[in-house]
Order: C-alpha cells, then sequence, then structure tokens
C-alpha cells in the first residue's frame, strides 16, 4: 500500500562475497529496544561466521523480546552514478514519474517512454501504444481474485519489474495451494520486447520498503522478522513466565532463524537462495529483532536473477533517499507504549535486564555509496534528534546531508505543546553534525519539507501553517530567514521555477479543523520575506497528492498542474476527478476537470474504485489513469481525445 512516502529499508555493505547461511521472517517490533543508546555515532561491522553471529544475534534478541512476543509495527507508507542525469520536461516531450531526485526513478503505478504507457492495475500490466492510442500487449499476473494486490512497475528498455509489495501472491495460472516457502513481496520481471512474457521472478520472506532504480540498476529493500517459534501461553499465565519462555525459545533458536531467505524462479527452474552469514553485518548496539536485506537487480542483464548476491544488517530502517551516487536509510523512533512487568535477567548472561524505559527519540542515519554497479558499499553512519516526515526530509547538497525532523510530537506520554522542529546539517562523509537550526514550530509538527539547492522550506502546523524559509549555504551556520503564516497546510512542496513554490494540502479554519484541498503559489525569490501569490480551494476534497508525490504531475512547459481529486459529501465519497489547474508566475487558474466512467464491480474481489491516480503528459496529450481505463484528453483544453478502457 501506499498510504503515505514514509517508507523503510536499510543497508548494509560486507568485503566478503559467499553464500553460506540460513533462513529469515517477518517484520519488526514496537517495544523499546532497551539496550539502544543512539545518542552517539552508530557503527556498522562485520560478523566473523555463523557461530559468532548466532550468538551476537540471541543475546540482543533476548534483552528485547518481550511476552508478547517481537509485535508487530507499523509502516508508512519514498544506484547507478554513471546514469545520465534525468531529462528536464523542457528537453523532452513526455513527463516521468514525480520523484525526489533527478536520475533515481522510484516505483509508481504507470511509467512511459514516450513512445508506450505501461500501467499496472489489478494484477495485469498492459502496454499501449501512444501513437495509435491502443491496447498492444496484455499480462495477467495475478488470479481475479486477487486483484486487490497493490503493484508498481520500475522500467528499463524492454524490461518492466512489477513489484507486488504484499505477501501471499499466487501467480496467475498457479495451483491454489503453493508450496511452504517465502510468502512475502513478489517482484516479476516482464518482457515487453512483444507480447509480454514473465522472465522471472523472486519472492521474499519479509516486508516490502522501498526500491530505487538509477540506470538499469534496481535496489530492492526488505525487513523481516526472526522466525522463532514461541511456546504457546497457557490460560492465566504470568507475564513473567510468559517472557521467560520466550527468551528460553529465543537463546536456542539456530542461526536459520534470523537469516532471510528467498524463492527465485528464473529459467524454467525454481531455486531457494539464502542470505550467507558472511553477507550480515550490525551496528555496535543492536536489538536483534529485525533484519534488513537489499537485493542489486540488474535489469539489462541476459538473466538478472541469475546470481543475486543480497547484503543484510542486523537493524531497523523506514526511510529510503536516493541521489546518483549515495543511498541514505535512516530508522525513525518507534511507537512506543511502556507496560509494567517484573523483567528478569536473560538466561545464561550475567547482565540484568534493565526496566523498560521508553527509547531515545532520535533517528539513525547510515549512508551508502552506489556509484558503482553491485551491492552498495557502506560509508558512514550517525543520529540526530527526533523523527522524519518522509524522504524529503533528507537533501544531499555539496557533501552535506540536510535531516528535517520533529521532536516531542505525538509520542505516547508527551505534554501537548512540548514538540518543535529542527534541520541538522551533516558532513555526508562522515555523518557528523557540521551545523543546525532549531526551535521550528514549537507546539506543531512538520507537514512538508523541500530543500532546493542552499535554501530550504519546512512547513509546520498545528492551528495555522507557518512557512519557514532558511538559508543552508553556510553548513556550520544554517539559519531560518523568512516566516509566512497562514491558515491551513502544505503537505507537499514542489518547485514551480526561479522564486516559487507550490503547496499542495488542505485549507483550515484558525481552530486547525480542515476544509478541503488547497493549492497555493508562494513567492520565495526573497528568503526573508516569503508570500501568498495565489491560492486554488476545493471544498470538501482531498488528494492522494497529500501524502503521495507521485501522484502530482507539474509540466513547466505550459504551467499545467493535475491531481486526482477526491470529493466528500455527507461523509462519503461523491465524485472523483483529476483537477487540472494552470500556474502562472502570479496566479493560479483552473482549467478544468478529467473525469473517467466508473464501472460496477465484477465480483466480490475487485477493489473498490480509486477514481483518477496519476496522470502524464506525452506531447500536446494529457493522459490520466485510473482502476477503469486511460483516457487522453488535449493537455491544452481538455477537450476528450480517446478512452481506452481496461476491460
Amino acid at each position: 500500500m501506499r498510504t503515505s512516502i514514509r517508507t523503510a529499508g536499510i543497508l548494509a555493505a560486507l568485503l566478503a562475497t559467499g553464500a553460506t547461511g540460513c533462513a529469515g521472517g517477518r517484520t519488526t517490533q514496537d517495544f523499546p529496544p532497551l539496550s539502544t543508546d543512539l545518542t552517539g555515532k552508530v557503527r556498522l561491522v562485520a560478523y566473523t561466521g555463523c557461530d559468532e553471529m548466532t550468538e551476537g544475534l540471541r543475546q540482543a534478541a533476548a534483552r528485547n523480546v518481550t511476552p508478547w512476543g517481537f509485535g508487530d509495527a507499523m509502516l508508512y507508507a519514498v544506484t547507478d552514478a554513471g546514469a545520465a542525469k534525468r531529462a528536464t520536461p523542457e528537453q523532452q516531450s513526455f513527463s516521468t514519474t514525480n520523484t525526489h531526485e533527478a536520475g533515481v526513478d522510484e516505483p509508481d503505478l504507470v511509467k512511459t517512454d514516450g513512445d508506450r504507457v505501461i500501467t499496472v492495475t489489478g494484477g495485469v500490466l498492459r502496454v499501449v501504444d501512444a501513437k495509435t492510442r491502443k491496447v498492444t500487449g496484455t499480462l495477467r499476473l495475478v488470479a481475479e481474485d486477487q486483484s486487490w494486490a497493490q503493484a508498481d512497475l520500475l522500467v528499463h528498455g524492454d524490461r518492466a519489474l512489477v513489484l507486488f509489495q504484499g505477501g501471499g501472491i499466487i501467480p496467475f495460472g498457479a495451483t491454489a495451494k503453493r508450496l511452504p516457502g517465502p510468502s512475502g513481496p513478489r517482484y516479476v520481471l516482464v518482457d515487453l520486447s512483444g507480447e509480454p512474457r514473465v522472465l522471472g521472478a523472486m519472492t521474499v520472506r519479509g516486508q516490502h520498503i522501498d526500491a530505487r532504480q538509477s540506470g538499469s540498476t534496481v535496489r530492492l529493500v526488505v525487513r523481516s522478522q526472526p522466525e522463532i517459534a514461541f511456546p504457546a501461553p497457557k490460560q492465566d499465565e504470568p507475564e513473567k513466565e510468559l517472557l521467560e519462555g520466550n527468551r528460553r525459545a529465543v537463546l536456542s533458536a539456530p542461526a536459520d532463524a534470523w537469516l532471510p531467505s528467498y524463492d527465485v524462479e528464473s529459467g524454467g527452474a525454481s531455486r531457494t537462495e539464502r542470505v550467507g552469514c558472511d553477507r550480515v553485518s550490525h551496528p555496535d548496539r543492536f536489538t536483534g529483532t529485525s533484519m534488513l536485506t537489499i537485493h542489486t537487480i540488474d535489469l539489462a542483464a541476459a538473466t538478472p536473477f541469475g546470481s543475486l548476491t543480497p547484503i543484510a544488517v542486523a537493524a531497523d530502517g523506514d526511510t529510503v533517499y536516493g541521489t546518483a551516487g549515495s543511498l541514505y536509510v535512516t530508522s525513525n523512533p518507534s511507537w512506543w507504549t511502556a507496560r509494567p512487568i517484573d523483567v528478569a535477567p536473560v538466561p545464561g548472561s550475567s547482565d540484568a535486564a534493565p526496566t523498560p524505559q521508553a527509547p531515545p527519540e532520535r533517528t539513525e542515519v547510515h549512508r551508502f555509496d552506489v556509484s558503482a554497479p553491485g551491492a552498495p558499499r557502506y560509508v558512514a553512519s550517525g543520529s540526530v534528534p527526533g523523527r522524519l516526515l518522509n524522504q524529503y526530509s533528507l537533501s544531499e547538497y555539496e557533501g552535506h546531508l540536510r535531516v528535517a525532523t520533529t521532536s516531542g510530537a505525538e509520542v505516547f506520554g508527551a505534554s501537548p505543546g512540548t514538540s518543535e522542529s529542527g534541520v541538522y546539517v551533516l558532513d555526508a562523509g562522515t555523518l557528523a553534525r557540521t551545523g543546525s537550526v532549531t526551535g521550528l514550530g514549537k507546539g506543531e509538527r512538520i507537514y512538508s519539507v523541500r530543500f532546493m539547492d542552499g535554501l530550504g522550506y519546512v512547513v509546520t502546523f498545528r492551528q495555522t501553517d507557518p512557512l519557514y524559509t532558511l538559508d543552508l549555504r553556510d553548513p556550520a551556520a544554517p539559519k531560518v530567514t523568512g516566516e509566512l503564516k497562514i491558515t491551513g497546510f502544505s503537505a507537499y512542496l514542489h518547485p514551480a521555477g526561479e522564486g516559487r513554490l507550490i503547496g499542495i494540502g488542505q485549507e483550515a479554519s484558525e481552530k486547525g479543523r480542515v476544509l478541503g484541498t488547497q493549492i497555493s503559489l508562494f513567492d520565495v525569490s526573497d528568503p526573508a520575506a516569503p508570500a501568498v501569490l495565489s491560492r486554488f480551494h476545493q471544498k470538501e476534497s482531498g488528494s492522494e497528492a497529500e501524502w503521495d508525490p507521485h501522484a502530482f504531475l507539474y509540466w513547466p512547459a505550459t504551467g499545467l498542474a493535475v491531481l486526482p481529486l477526491q470529493n466528500w459529501t455527507d461523509g462519503g465519497i461523491a465524485g472523483s476527478a483529476a483537477l487540472a489547474l494552470r500556474v502562472g508566475d502570479h496566479e493560479i487558474t483552473k482549467l478544468g476537470v478529467v473525469t473517467h466512467p466508473r464501472s460496477p464491480a465484477k465480483s466480490d474481489f475487485a477493489p473498490a474504485d480509486q477514481g483518477i491516480r496519476r496522470s502524464l503528459v506525452i506531447g500536446d496529450d494529457l493522459w490520466t489513469v485510473s482502476g477503469t481505463g486511460l483516457k487522453v484528453s488535449d493537455a491544452a483544453t481538455l477537450a476528450d481525445r480517446a478512452w481506452i478502457p481496461f476491460s
């Protein structure tokens, strides 16, 4: 699912190669990492062998297991230096996925190369010729009763990688009962050179976090939890005894319980692979309750699934940010609820387990060098106070990483009005802090962030929307240069040319009650005096673009801006459309709306009609995408040109 662009992942690089090892499991924990101190530098080191790895993971996990196991954590739902920088819309006649950084593609439900439009909806991949506006290829990837399965695409040439994020996906044409094995996310490689056909697939044990692509190189990030069989609780069994039983289970678990496994289907054969002990590293301090794995796939290779060498780290993470040469993975503090229990020492250990304490609200940051093909190379780690909003809270610029976080907001037990936000500047080579500016939006939290070269823009909100402008050109002395207070908030900020910024969010009353979608045009040409030039407000509505920037289209050549819009009346959805606006230098005007036919559900398994999800430009055509089909409209007038139903 894509409930937000807060996505997760963590990566590790090792010097050794090899494939000895064992198998892994599901995902994360929401109990505090009792032994973790994130106040200083975080160093990743490799294990010397399986025995050392197993014992280290056992001891760490035993300190952090609870009477209820490892728990489940909520995930939120955002590269090859040799890749050429992506062309801007002014240099090409078609739009691409709205991504954070040029040259680093992100998975989405539609892709185009200007000649073809490739979509995956309802478990079906379709290829449409942009000139004839005809479907030239169709491939059902999952059974119709699994059409709810969310999927995204990454494309290189005539290869498409389809990413099914959920577990338990049964390939179309397979028997209903599958052999035991990984039941997590599934990645399917499709040949687009003729009628689409499956070339291979990989199913991993765990939970999909995120993926990035640069050139033909795709990196997939997966998180898993140890596969340990805890003893069944007895009726009215005290929590102390539950905890002791779980610790005994952890301390006797084999290495296979932690090491992730995955199934590969390639060349007509299937095999099970495992991450080797020599491909695993760990921080100085870790909980042993989560493993992060990165798989590197070259879509241009003759056999992309032929030889895989994934790497893993015994750590946690939830946000991925990539540039052409760096991949950053961060780990937000876990949401935490304390429950008083009698904590006993870990069996076999001389250390007494401490009483549960709320973990420090700090975010770990790891940087990996992805300038060469193959597995990433670990560079450095560090930490900053607070919690990230999403990947747009991170930005690498001229050898430094800027990180925007909020501290003290939405944490159980926090006193009202204690939150505040800040921007921290880290040296990209060491991730040591160079400078910071704090105290932004006291009593509020960050709703959106955008960094543009040496400047930064941060929106905080509780009842009003302060837009802060920051001068970050001196890494040692970042500073706030201006502040603009208006009602409502911007949940996504998008550059709109020199000195202009578009905000997508919600209008709100003076008491903070949201009133409907609002698109704002800001003048930020003077960092000391940001101003609102124009605002468009659609009452009782919301847009997917507020939490997923992939849903927003901005075409600088004509000032066309398009976003999906859900209109709400009487507590329900009254209709869906794509709202088209013209963004000028000083004003936003409404161009019109595009709608799609709404078809009744075909079966009890059909997903709800989510309306128009995406839009793109090819030449002078505006294409809009929904689960029902594709519509082609005149990009200047919105006049209908073609309707391509998904039958």
